[in-house]
């Protein structure tokens, strides 16, 4: 085997000559092995390039979960282009934001979002290539649109690919809860170790020293795991590319809506080893789905299942003790990780199983004051949590936003992801929440996620997001945004009751809003912009 760097579609390709007949990706009827994937990855490379796509152009994937996600991002690299991930849900002025931040020259989308795409295409900033992916849906298609499979039916790939680099870029764009989304700018080499796990989604392999050892690993049939958080999400990428890297198995949960159900089929019918969710918003339904069918004779069958981990959102304990009773000899635990830092791991603190899991300060884990100084250990103070070894280059066209967010100190490059902590004496990290969405009233701050990870475990709450509304006396009135699974929805009185003892008074939400359902993204985020909408409308 010729010489690789730790670039994704190198690594894949030498995993591709080592275990070739394994089964890649299954998503619905469709079942790829490596070298069918690699065939198909290849064949869309060659469209790209034909129609000038190439080194470090953005190339946009508006598409619903299937095998021709991956074998878009696998193709974007064989190229040296960079995939973007785009939201299905956005509608077009949303859409004409992405398009026109990343400055996209081509776009692969399903027909059944052929009609956003259309409202939002003369945002791109070319139009060299744009794929239609047949649904079944009877959408009009969009403008310039060519056919997938047409498309990869007459393509003629080259014998070999120019050569690649480390330095090539992966892109993941965040989900804009808050504020309009970003993409980070990753080299694939960082990304690879940082959010990918080193191609070793098990964590007990020897680290890849060498690209080469990444294929040397695999000595047979690897893990099966089932990304239940769409491919547009990067916990789903940072999964799959571990999977892939590592020979094993992609389960995909076919089309754009999460259908629980679905999911413990897939675990039985493809015999899961693990399986990723995004938070409380897939996990508790999953539980529903799986008490429902315990009370009905018919328990899901996980006995090949080792553990459910979630990535991109806390699991409350609530929820995490609740699969810890519904499977108990599945590990379930989640990590902390977002866009700018990759996974950071985390533990559950000490006496607390089912509660938030806990750094420690390391080589690359720290608490910041505002001058880049760490925080004394034990002090009490609240400083900013930082990453540094891999981390992202920039955020794409956003100087400024870099500059804050990716910082030097003491020579040595961090990314502060927007958390606020502290460090207690023995160098344990607690995250607070995000600093953007800290709420300060009466001049006490307040952190949803602690009070939202409270109100889950009250009577009759189904979800719930916590803000902080305008209020004349208070600065910000703590406000819950929740919804019931009763004919009578829960109280302020209720509530205040309910979290007696377990949140300072401060922190109990002074006003209560019922809402039909909690909006989330595809990815289970929470939309804190819709929840403050939600709590001021008349």
């Amino acid at each position: 085997m010729g010489y690789v760097e730790f670039n994704l579609a190198d690594l894949f390709e030498s995993v591709v000559r080592r275990a070739g007949s394994h089964d890649a990706v299954v998503a619905g009827p469709r079942r790829l092995t490596y070298s069918g994937l690699d065939e198909r990855a290849d064949r869309l490379a060659a469209v790209l390039a034909g129609a000038g796509v190439g080194h470090g152009d953005f190339v946009g994937l508006q598409l619903a979960n299937g095998t021709e996600y991956l074998e878009a991002m696998l193709a974007c690299f064989k190229v040296r282009a960079i995939p973007v991930n785009v939201n299905y849900r956005y509608v077009a002025d949303e859409l004409r934001h992405l398009y026109t931040d990343a400055g996209l020259v081509a776009l692969i989308h399903h027909r059944a979002f052929a009609d956003a795409v259309s409202g939002a295409i003369d945002a791109m900033a070319e139009h060299r290539l744009l794929l239609q992916v047949e649904d079944g849906s009877s959408t009009k298609s969009a403008p310039r649109s060519q056919e997938y499979e047409a498309a990869l039916a007459a393509a003629s790939p080259p014998d070999r690919w120019n050569a690649r680099s480390g330095d090539d870029l992966y892109c993941v764009y965040t989900g804009g809860t808050t504020g309009m989304p970003k993409g980070v700018l990753w080299r694939h080499e960082d990304i690879f170790f940082a959010g990918m796990r080193g191609g070793d989604p098990s964590g007990f392999l020897p680290v890849a020293e060498h690209p080469e050892d990444v294929a040397d690993r695999i000595t047979g049939p690897g893990l099966v795991a089932i990304a239940a958080p769409p491919l547009m999400h990067a916990s789903a990428h940072w999964l799959a590319f571990s999977i892939l890297l590592s020979g094993g198995t992609l389960v995909l949960v076919p089309g754009s809506h999460f259908q629980p159900d679905l999911v413990w089929d897939l675990v039985e019918d493809q015999g899961a080893n693990i399986l990723v969710v995004v938070g409380d918003a897939m996990a508790a339904p999953l539980a529903d789905a799986a008490a429902a069918r315990l009370a009905a004779g018919r328990p899901p069958v996980t006995s090949s299942l080792l553990a459910i981990g979630s990535g991109g959102a806390i699991l409350s304990p609530v929820t995490k003790a609740r699969l810890a009773e519904l499977f108990p000899t599945v590990m379930v635990a989640d990590q902390f990780g977002s866009s700018e830092t990759g996974q950071l791991g985390g533990q559950p603190g000490a006496g607390t199983p089912h509660g938030p899991p806990r750094l420690r300060v390391d080589a690359v884990t720290c608490v910041f004051d505002d001058a880049l100084r760490p925080v004394v250990p034990g002090s009490g103070m609240v400083g900013r949590l930082a990453r540094g070894g891999r981390v992202p280059l920039r955020y794409h066209g956003h100087a400024e936003a870099s500059a804050a967010t990716f910082v030097e100190a003491d020579g040595q490059r961090w990314a502060l992801p927007g958390d606020l902590a502290t460090v207690d004496a023995t160098g344990e990290i607690e995250i607070l929440g995000r600093a953007s969405l800290c709420i300060n009233t009466g001049g006490e701050k307040v952190f949803p996620d602690e009070v939202e990870a409270a109100i889950k475990g009250c009577p009759g709450v189904r979800d719930v997001v916590v803000i902080g509304v305008p209020d004349q006396r208070w600065g910000q009135q703590v406000t819950a945004v929740l919804s019931t699974d009763r004919p009578d929805p829960p109280t302020t009185d209720d509530l205040r009751t309910a979290l007696q003892g377990k949140l300072a008074g401060y922190k109990v939400p002074k006003r209560v809003v019922v809402v039909d359902d909690v909006h989330r993204s595809p990815t289970g985020k929470a939309d804190y912009r819709w929840a403050l909408a939600a709590a001021t409308d008349p």
